[in-house]
């Protein structure tokens, strides 16, 4: 079973990230694979950083990169994980900072100015 995530992206169309459900479980025998994962992750993400940073490159194209290209790197083998809710919120995390290189910071709607969080 999968849980599709809906992003609204600036443009005309919206993307979707299937992850895998998470069982809670009381411990995880693959963390050291996730963190390897998310480790092979980051520098499959440092890679493409200057395209995930261009401004020639439309978020459209960004997506694709991070669809097509990051994003198997880190789920590579997630149908056997059973993820605990850290591990989850990890992957959570890794994403989040994915698609915040690709946004770029949050405008205010009323002023333009970026919103500090």
């Amino acid at each position: 079973m999968f849980r599709t995530l809906i992003y609204p992206s600036s443009g005309a169309c919206d993307y979707s990230v299937e992850l895998p459900l998470g069982r809670i479980v009381l411990g995880s025998m693959c963390v050291g694979e996730i963190k390897s994962r998310l480790k092979s992750g980051n520098a499959c993400c440092h890679s493409v950083q200057n395209l995930l940073s261009s401004s020639l490159l439309t978020k459209n194209i960004n997506i694709k990169i991070y669809r097509d290209i990051i994003l198997p790197v880190v789920l590579y083998g997630c149908e056997t994980w059973s993820l605990t809710f850290r591990e989850e919120r990890r992957l959570r995390v890794f994403e989040n900072r994915v698609l915040r290189r690709i946004f770029g910071p949050k405008m205010d709607e009323w002023s333009g100015e970026n919103e500090t969080v």
